[in-house]
């Protein structure tokens, strides 16, 4: 199920943040600072942005974020990641879904993300949603996906 990140998922957050750097994978979800005062951080935020977590029992199996409205723009970013052990079934795609419901609730109209060029799973799933590229920023791509007809 998904949840908002809150106080009570502060030790799954952290063990799921533990395990995707483990990983080696924050050179391609790198949304914040993985310390303990940012993770302490983002399970008290109350803002504008969303924060939300897939979780089975007390695991922490993805992590989704749509960020952008507390600094004022009307597209919102959007990231996720997926626990290394829940891959391949589906979750990935499950919550970009639920992320696209989530930023047409609030009104926004398209929303963005980064994507490392050389991160070519993501960049599948992706374009699987319709996500159009610019040219690259460097090592990452910028995606834009219309979610509301003009």
């Amino acid at each position: 199920e998904y949840r908002r990140l809150t106080e009570e998922w502060r030790v799954g957050f952290g063990e799921f943040c533990c395990e995707i750097e483990r990983a080696g994978e924050t050179e391609f979800f790198f949304p914040h600072a993985f310390t303990d005062a940012e993770l302490d951080r983002r399970v008290r935020y109350a803002g504008l942005d969303l924060y939300y977590i897939a979780v089975e029992g007390p695991k922490v199996l993805g992590y989704g974020l749509l960020r952008g409205w507390d600094e004022g723009y009307a597209v919102p970013s959007l990231g996720i990641a997926i626990h290394p052990a829940a891959r391949s079934c589906g979750l990935g795609s499950s919550l970009m879904h639920f992320l696209h419901t989530a930023a047409s609730r609030r009104d926004a109209e398209k929303v963005r993300l980064r994507v490392n060029r050389t991160n070519i799973t993501a960049i599948d799933l992706y374009n699987r949603f319709g996500y159009e590229f610019e040219p690259a920023e460097g090592s990452y791509y910028v995606g834009f996906k219309q979610l509301r007809r003009r």
